[in-house]
């Protein structure tokens, strides 16, 4: 406990799921939690309630990231409240739309870039920019996907968008290393987030899914959390570039069989 104390994080897409999660870790663990939604105020007001439980200070605030006004004036609220922010989690995205390319509209691709790539960057660029203003360190840490890696039909969007975010936070690692800013990527597997609602609603759809992974199960929102710490606190000083892959085994499995 306390690997975050005095920290001031902002967790993008915090209204439920992953970032839910990370939001009620980082706060058990000491920080101040801003959280953030675009449509579901409710979910967040919920994710805010959890942080103030633990005695933490949290903000919800709405925003679209892919408009980059709208990133602007979420930093000016958070430095505002704050009057500093330590730490960024990238967590908010939209996901495929099962639509193959032949068939799928400029405005569905743009959207996904958009939210999981341009949005990344939106905030990434504005939080380093005010940590340079105070020359204060920093830890980033951009959320992708499996599908960084594995490609499946129907989400050509998605993938592209989040083999972006990993080449995106390799880069910045090489950027930003001499001013002990930390940029670090996680790749979820199947978590059971409302990304994958039928598999929470239905449990016969979710041992279906399951059958791929090497642990037989699903991760939990709490995983992924858990590594978030780690990264966004001092035990990770030394590690920077990275792409942390929790998944239990499906990408050590993917070829098997073949």
């Amino acid at each position: 406990m306390g690997k975050l104390e005095g920290k001031v994080a902002l967790i993008t897409g915090s209204d439920s799921g992953i970032g839910r999660a990370s939001a009620i870790e980082f706060a058990r663990e000491g920080a101040d939690v801003v959280v953030t939604y675009h449509t579901d105020e409710e979910g967040a007001q919920e994710t805010l309630k959890k942080v103030e439980e633990t005695g933490r200070k949290g903000l919800v605030s709405q925003v679209d990231i892919s408009e980059e006004k709208e990133v602007e004036k979420l930093f000016n609220k958070i430095f505002e409240e704050f009057g500093k922010l330590d730490i960024l989690m990238n967590n908010a995205a939209i996901d495929g739309q099962g639509i193959k390319v032949a068939d799928m509209s400029t405005e569905i691709f743009d959207r996904a870039i958009k939210t999981n790539l341009y949005g990344t960057f939106f905030c990434t660029r504005k939080f380093i920019q005010e940590l340079r203003k105070k020359k204060n360190k920093g830890k980033i840490i951009n959320v992708s996907s499996v599908h960084e890696e594995i490609p499946a039909p129907g989400t050509a969007e998605y993938c592209a968008s989040k083999g972006g975010v990993r080449n995106f936070t390799r880069v910045l690692a090489l950027e930003l290393a001499e001013e002990g800013i930390n940029v670090n990527n996680i790749a979820p597997g199947m978590i059971l987030t409302p990304m994958n609602q039928e598999a929470i609603d239905d449990k016969k759809t979710r041992e279906e899914q399951v059958q791929h992974i090497p642990m037989k199960r699903a991760g939990k929102p709490e995983e992924i959390a858990k590594m978030a710490v780690f990264l966004a606190s001092s035990d990770s000083d030394y590690v920077t570039g990275s792409t942390f892959v929790v998944d239990g085994g499906l990408m050590q499995n993917m070829g098997q069989g073949a």
